[in-house]
């Protein structure tokens, strides 16, 4: 980034798919931008299938059908003041040029952009676009093959990237998602402490299972979960313990 206003990049980055690396993209955009006053951009680089962008097209639809979720929303942007944040569709290996023109040419430069990226190390130019991100969260489930798998991908960027002079990664956590009450607690504590012998660093904070809570599509909802036009409802945040995960994400980051 060659601006003097450098905007922190971030991403929810892991080799795994359906592990919440698109969910959690959305979910923190919302918040701080709807919601604590931040400037966001995103982009999607989760080429072909782009689903941030096929989001903010279901979420207009359902917000212009839902005629309470449409009230929200007007009193929303009308006390904020500003625009839903901007999600471009980008690749991995082109997204760093894309990020350079789009903050060279905004006469606001965001404070935070939010990366969706591929669920592999082997897409073209991602090694090379994580070396300039500024701080990369990678969900972990209690399964052995997302476990080990991602791992084996925060071992590459801890070990390998991070410790190549031109890096700009600050730091690398994991954390706990789809956390199931009913599975045993030891299961969680021994696999905490192969992370720890690892020294990998592991987020206090632990997101429960929130299936629940997505109702993305239903046109009598009265509140939204997972929306790239609104924020996440306060009592649905608590129930999966993300408010604590963005109070503990804002100090990691220090926005």
């Amino acid at each position: 980034m060659k601006t003097k206003n450098q905007p922190t990049i971030i991403a929810f980055s892991t080799q795994k798919g359906g592990v919440g690396k698109s969910t959690f993209t959305t979910l923190m955009a919302s918040l701080l931008h709807y919601r604590m006053g931040y400037q966001v951009a995103v982009f999607d680089c989760d080429f072909p299938q782009y689903s941030l962008l096929q989001m903010r097209e279901r979420d207009l639809k359902m917000v212009m059908q839902n005629e309470i979720l449409k009230k929200i929303a007007h009193k929303q942007f009308t006390s904020i003041n500003k625009k839903a944040y901007p999600i471009f569709q980008s690749k991995a290996d082109q997204v760093l040029e894309d990020i350079d023109a789009y903050v060279e040419g905004s006469e606001t430069i965001p404070d935070v952009i939010f990366l969706d990226l591929p669920g592999t190390v082997n897409t073209a130019g991602i090694l090379k676009t994580l070396t300039k991100v500024h701080y990369i969260f990678s969900p972990i489930t209690a399964d052995r093959v997302v476990l080990e798998s991602t791992l084996s991908f925060t071992h590459v960027l801890t070990n390998v990237l991070m410790k190549e002079t031109q890096t700009g990664i600050r730091a690398v956590y994991l954390f706990w998602n789809q956390v199931d009450g009913r599975e045993r607690t030891l299961l969680y504590k021994n696999y905490s402490k192969v992370i720890s012998d690892l020294r990998l660093p592991l987020m206090e904070t632990s997101i429960t299972d929130s299936k629940r809570f997505r109702k993305e599509g239903e046109s009598t909802s009265k509140t939204v979960f997972r929306s790239t036009l609104l924020p996440a409802d306060l009592k649905l945040l608590t129930q999966c313990r993300l408010d604590q995960f963005v109070e503990e994400f804002l100090r990691i980051v220090k926005l």
